[in-house]
């Protein structure tokens, strides 16, 4: 026979608000870039941006946010061959911060 329904419902995992909300921001960063990059494809960001998959990146990133990207990237662009961790949770950090306010604002009617 199965497990009861209610023995299905504990093993769903739990979500905090703060995970979920991470998890939309996430998912509306990652259709930012998408976006980002096709129009990267398409010529719209100049010969440069398709020079090499770091170009591509770089380009991707100050796409989704100028802002964000100039506090982080702009002084010291990623390089080929490049992982930089502690930069990338910093756009993150820096572009879930972003949407959050872009959401609050058009949620309260101020742009």
């Amino acid at each position: 026979m199965g497990l009861p329904v209610h023995s299905y419902v504990r093993l769903l995992p739990l979500f905090t608000g703060l995970e979920t909300l991470k998890i939309v921001q996430d998912r509306d960063m990652n259709k930012r870039k998408e976006a980002c990059y096709l129009d990267i494809d398409n010529g719209l960001w100049g010969r440069s941006c398709r020079t090499s998959q770091i170009a591509r990146e770089n380009c991707a990133l100050r796409c989704v946010s100028t802002a964000c990207y100039n506090t982080i990237y702009a002084d010291d662009p990623l390089e080929e061959g490049e992982i930089d961790i502690k930069r990338g949770r910093d756009i993150r950090h820096c572009l879930r911060r972003e949407i959050q306010e872009e959401k609050l604002s058009s949620k309260h009617g101020t742009e």
